[in-house]
């Protein structure tokens, strides 16, 4: 007999708002007509909490796949209907982030804002944003606020865009091995461009 999947409640409730008056369909959502507002909103933070825990947990599944199995992102697409980036997507903020690390109080969308930086940058930005209670977007600002240069020397930068024709497959390729190394893949790029260029010492990588 194969192993029972489990649920475990989410957020700090006591109770699961998931019971016998609520109807859910795999097309829909009834809800009795006498529902509270307090239990609306309980309820759609409860939806929310589900819709943000799957997304780490597609990304622990497809890490579990990548240790197990070959060709886990051809799989994963026939199996959920997401696209390849998407699934990467998830893959590599779920490895940026071991399970120890990632915080219950603010989304996966802010976990993915400050993924890039060092664990203690991220701890520090993840705590910040669930005091102050930011937004997303409001993460997303305040970061730039605090890691763009000084002005002065912003005027001195050059803005260089390059423009790379390639396969799919070799993309695919690279940002595999930018996942290996737990890398975004234009950070990866631009680390492997400095180093063909003799420019480690400026990545430090």
């Amino acid at each position: 007999m194969g192993k029972s999947l489990s649920t475990t409640k989410l957020g700090n409730s006591s109770t699961s708002p998931l019971d016998g008056s609520v109807l859910t369909r795999r097309t829909g959502l009834c809800l009795p007509q006498d529902f509270s507002l307090a239990e609306w909103k309980r309820f759609g933070r409860h939806l929310f909490l589900i819709s943000d825990s799957s997304c780490w947990w597609l990304g622990d599944w497809l890490i579990y796949g990548q240790e197990k199995y070959p060709d886990r992102y051809r799989q994963a697409m026939k199996e959920t209907g997401l696209d390849y980036k998407t699934l990467r997507n998830y893959s590599w903020i779920a490895r940026r982030f071991p399970t120890t690390e990632r915080h219950a109080k603010v989304s996966f969308q802010h976990h993915a804002e400050v993924a890039s930086l060092e664990p203690s940058e991220r701890r520090m930005w993840l705590e910040r944003a669930a005091q102050e209670e930011w937004s997303r977007n409001t993460l997303r600002q305040q970061l730039r606020k605090a890691l763009s240069p000084p002005a002065d020397e912003r005027e001195r930068q050059e803005e260089v865009r390059l423009q790379v024709r390639t396969t799919t497959e070799r993309e695919n390729l690279w940002a595999n091995a930018a996942e290996r190394d737990g890398r975004d893949l234009a950070e990866w790029i631009i680390i492997n461009l400095d180093r063909a260029a003799g420019l480690e010492s400026v990545q430090g990588g």
